[in-house]
């Protein structure tokens, strides 16, 4: 069984996720089960909030034969290019709309791998604003929080038409 989305505006979307402590067991299943949402949506990414889970934990795949996730706990970026890159995001927890957002082209990012090792990794271009939105998705933010607030406006009164 799989968990469903939250829809905007839910409030469990707006609240900071829980650390978790260790990789066990526990975290690997619900890994795994987001990699079957995430594939089955297609997407780039799904962090643990947009299906109820209140815990620190996303997938990212970006590749373009798909299979090659990275599984992250406790993430945190490390540091972020001067450089921007903008890509049309969208969210599950609120269908229909895309807006384009400007993010760091590059970030280095640090966190518990599948293995509950601590690893640091550096992500470019799609996977960077993938990785970003899926930590604002643990921070309580979704992507439109980054857009102005006219823009921000106007696509949640699109949403709402849709």
């Amino acid at each position: 069984m799989t968990r469903p989305f939250l829809m905007w505006p839910d409030k469990r979307l707006t609240q900071v996720a829980k650390p978790i402590e260790a990789v066990t067991d526990e975290t690997r299943a619900l890994w795994d089960e987001m990699v079957e949402i995430m594939e089955a949506m297609p997407g780039y990414g799904l962090a643990a909030p947009q299906i109820g889970v209140s815990l620190r934990v996303a997938v990212v795949d970006c590749s373009d034969e798909r299979g090659k996730v990275i599984r992250l706990a406790n993430p945190e970026i490390l540091s972020k290019s001067d450089e921007t890159f903008t890509y049309d995001e969208a969210s599950p927890n609120l269908p229909g709309v895309a807006a384009k957002v400007k993010r760091p082209a590059r970030v280095k990012v640090s966190f518990l791998d599948a293995d509950g090792d601590r690893v640091t990794q550096d992500f470019e271009d799609v996977w960077a604003t993938s990785v970003q939105h899926q930590i604002d998705h643990l921070n309580g933010r979704m992507y439109f929080d980054n857009l102005s607030r006219t823009k921000r406006a106007m696509l949640l009164k699109k949403a709402s038409k849709a």
